[in-house]
């Protein structure tokens, strides 16, 4: 043997550093749908987690999000409801002897409309109707003029001077349904107090009772 030269490996042995390729995957073999497989698998997991982390960040910034404070809550009728005495009125045309009429003003300060149910008196011996007829509605910010007409049943058993009369009005709003008494003031009382004389004095039978 003469001359250097490279080394050639002998029969049955390999170089050191010669690294034979893998075979490459058929497809259709197991390994290769198994790594088609984890694939499709990984973009699956990868959109659920981002549909996930998009859910809880919308919940999370609905949660604290600046509410608006809740509506206040409607008033009781008879809180939000003021009646005024406006003065005597000509008696209806067809109205019974012994009658008389007067007005009112019914005004709804605030809240949500407020329905007139019924209107009295608490007189026994008067009985009492109004135009308009109740029920009828009032909306806020706005004053409705009653016409209330009293017709004198029994002249013995009315007073002969009325102090403090009231009105006996039902009232109904969202919220709840009340019956008050509103006090109209002396200037009332005392054209009531006239009213029921003048009506009574040409009965013969009775008198007011004092």
């Amino acid at each position: 043997m003469s001359g250097v030269g490279p080394v050639e490996p002998g029969e049955g042995t390999h170089a050191w550093d010669t690294v034979e390729p893998s075979p490459p995957l058929l497809p259709g073999t197991p390994r290769e749908r198994l790594r088609s497989l984890y694939a499709r698998h990984r973009r699956a997991a990868l959109a659920s987690a981002t549909a996930v982390a998009l859910v809880a960040c919308g919940s999370y910034l609905f949660a604290t999000r600046p509410h608006d404070p809740p509506p206040p809550e409607a008033p009781n009728p008879s809180q939000a409801v003021s009646i005024t005495y406006l003065g005597p009125e000509g008696t209806p045309a067809g109205a019974p002897s012994r009658s008389f009429s007067f007005a009112v003003k019914v005004t709804a300060q605030d809240g949500p409309t407020i329905t007139v149910v019924r209107i009295s008196q608490p007189y026994a011996s008067l009985s009492l109707t109004s135009v308009p007829r109740p029920p009828f509605r009032t909306k806020p910010g706005f004053g409705h003029k009653i016409v209330v007409t009293m017709h004198v049943t029994e002249c013995a058993n009315v007073p002969s001077n009325a102090a403090l009369p009231f009105l006996d009005v039902t009232l109904r709003n969202t919220r709840a349904i009340e019956d008050h008494s509103f006090i109209l003031g002396e200037r009332y009382a005392h054209d009531l107090s006239g009213a029921l004389q003048v009506a009574c004095s040409n009965d013969p039978r009775s008198s007011p009772k004092r």
